[in-house]
């Protein structure tokens, strides 16, 4: 284990999908999200062939015992990647970033519905402080009773970011599933063969042809998607999950940087007060998470028979 080398790797990913993100945000006014997904999924899956086989975990790491598992985790995946990328095209990039950050928060009354985890008081009041939050976010793109354009375009881009972080919580629910059986490198793969299967369903919703600068950025998206995967994936080697996840708030710094310098877009003072809620309910249950990982772990200490 080396923390600071998880924490680099975690960082790195969190740049890396930022840059994905911004690519999609350029190419999203003409090219819809159904064509951006296949770009995304399909240049992604060649990056992670060669990160296998530089590891010599090319064989192993495709051999699946659940290939219904990683359907179900494609489908909700690539349907949350789908509503996120026509969000992007909608929408602010520090908004978007800071909508996702419900899917963690979700994620816990998910996992308590479908896998049976307990949910106690302290997570629930952490949930219920991050609900309020994504609220406070959301508030000002729900108001559209002048009727304006632009103001109904972003709500619009407002309820399908929502609607993609209830997608992205499920999907981790159906991770949390897979990686009883299945390897990290399978997971990964499989994810962006489904996407790329799944988002050509989406062809007669009117694809279009893309410029060469859409063509490059929707290419540059994929390849550093699969980088970003591999990055985070490597992160959780060195360092455990509780050290490193506090770190995905970084994003929305960059989003918001991201945001002012490329495309004029400053956040509001709502949408900082409902960032800061939610930031806070996600590391709330983080270190919740790590101390019932640690009584867990003295439990089975003290139950294992000392030889």
């Amino acid at each position: 284990m080396n923390p600071m080398l998880g924490i680099s790797y975690k960082v790195l990913s969190i740049v890396i999908f930022m840059a994905m993100a911004t690519c999609i945000k350029y190419a999203a006014a003409h090219v819809p999200p159904g064509e951006a997904v296949f770009f995304r999924s399909l240049f992604a899956i060649p990056v992670i062939l060669i990160w296998l086989w530089w590891r010599q975990d090319l064989s192993r790491g495709l051999v699946t015992d659940n290939p219904i598992g990683h359907f179900w985790r494609g489908l909700v995946g690539t349907t949350a990647m789908g509503l996120g990328f026509a969000a992007l095209g909608l929408l602010p990039l520090p908004e978007v970033t800071a909508i996702g950050y419900a899917a963690p928060i979700l994620t816990v009354i998910l996992a308590a519905m479908f896998l049976g985890e307990p949910v106690r008081i302290f997570r629930l009041a952490a949930v219920a402080l991050g609900l309020v939050g994504v609220v406070i976010v959301l508030s000002p793109r729900l108001t559209i009773a002048t009727g304006e354009t632009v103001q109904t375009t972003q709500a619009l881009g407002a309820v399908l970011m929502l609607m993609g972080a209830v997608f992205m919580a499920l999907a981790q629910v159906f991770v949390r599933k897979l990686v009883s059986t299945e390897g990290t490198p399978a997971i990964v793969f499989y994810f962006s063969v489904s996407a790329t299967a799944l988002s050509l369903l989406t062809l007669p919703f009117g694809w279009v042809i893309p410029t060469w600068t859409e063509a490059g950025l929707l290419i540059t998206a994929g390849l550093l998607g699969g980088l970003g995967q591999i990055c985070l994936t490597t992160s959780y080697r060195h360092a455990e999950t509780s050290v490193i996840a506090p770190f995905e708030y970084t994003s929305i710094i960059l989003a918001v940087a991201v945001g002012y310098w490329l495309f004029d877009e400053i956040p509001t003072q709502t949408t900082i007060l409902g960032v800061l809620m939610v930031i806070l309910a996600g590391i709330v249950i983080i270190y919740r998470e790590h101390k019932l990982g640690l009584e867990r772990t003295q439990q089975k200490k003290v139950m294992t028979p000392q030889g």
